[in-house]
């Protein structure tokens, strides 16, 4: 289960494994005061917050030595098919939200193991938000973190995100079609549709996940949990919005809230406005981590979620 310790500075860094899902953990080098697990966000993301349609950013490995400064050890995670976790499954996309909340079982349980912790609290990303939150009744979950995390149906979101592009104005028509059928439950056939959409967001391979998705509602999942919860968005943030961050703010009492100044979605600080430089930070792996996310998720676990 164990490999040897990998020691820089302040972070001690071993492999981990969860059966045959494979991550890292990363530990702080005094006490370690939590355990945060990180849960990725959509599509091919790895450990690091990498994946190979062009994020190379390194955001969640710089969140783990951030966390590890602070005293809080981290397991960062290759989802099931994936990258180390390839043996977990043949296909990759044959994949749904029920899969992803065992594997969050089955990490939790490796990480209070490997720690001794009493619970892990966990930190979705964008669509790990989503994970979090259908994990979150499971034991031995402290509390959640909800980074960049959806708020409201994915349906909607995608409408939003595909409409704030003029450049897609020709895609609607086709787009909404497939949409209102995914909504519906049912797979499209995308062939004669532009490469963008029938290869790319609505590939066939990945409809019967997306079909999953949208049934995922992020509202009333956070209702029907009563533990800590911290809501995190990005005043720079493309692709998930305000609206999500404040919807699951609403969704109960006693939801927190932090919202960072200049932080996009690969959590790194961007200008206000400068979508070129916003989009450039996906391949910067240089670029630190938006100042106040790091200090903002510390004093959450720290204090219990108070």
């Amino acid at each position: 289960m164990f490999a040897t310790w990998i020691i820089a500075g302040a972070l001690a860094s071993q492999p981990i494994s969860a059966g045959a899902l494979a991550g890292t953990i990363d530990r702080p080098g005094g006490k370690t005061e939590a355990v945060v697990l990180i849960l990725p966000g959509s599509g091919p993301t790895d450990r690091d917050g990498n994946n190979p349609l062009g994020v190379t950013a390194a955001p969640y490995k710089m969140l783990a030595e951030g966390l590890a400064a602070k005293g809080i050890a981290t397991v960062r995670i290759d989802k099931r098919g994936l990258f180390g976790s390839k043996a977990a499954i043949a296909n990759p996309n044959d994949v749904s939200f029920a899969d992803y909340a065992a594997d969050t079982a089955a990490w939790v349980a490796a990480a209070r193991a490997a720690t001794g912790a009493r619970c892990i609290w966990l930190a979705g990303h964008s669509e790990g938000g989503l994970v979090a939150l259908r994990s979150a009744k499971q034991k031995d979950v402290c509390g959640l973190i909800l980074i960049s995390s959806p708020g409201r149906p994915m349906a909607a979101i995608l409408r939003e995100q595909l409409s704030a592009n003029p450049a897609n104005a020709p895609l609607l028509p086709d787009a909404e079609r497939v949409l209102a059928s995914l909504e519906a439950g049912k797979t499209i056939d995308v062939s004669g549709m532009h490469p963008a959409l029938a290869k790319g967001l609505f590939n066939p391979a990945v409809q019967p996940f997306l079909i999953d998705m949208m049934r995922q509602d992020p509202v009333a999942e956070l209702r029907g949990y009563k533990g800590p919860v911290l809501v995190i968005s990005g005043a720079e943030d493309i692709q998930v919005g305000k609206a999500d961050a404040d919807a699951l703010a609403a969704s109960r009492a006693g939801v927190s809230q932090d919202r960072i100044a200049g932080m996009n979605h690969v959590l790194k600080s961007v200008p206000a406005g400068d979508k070129a430089a916003n989009l450039a930070a996906y391949g910067d792996s240089s670029k630190p981590l938006a100042p106040g996310l790091v200090e903002a998720i510390a004093n959450f676990v720290k204090g219990g979620g108070k």
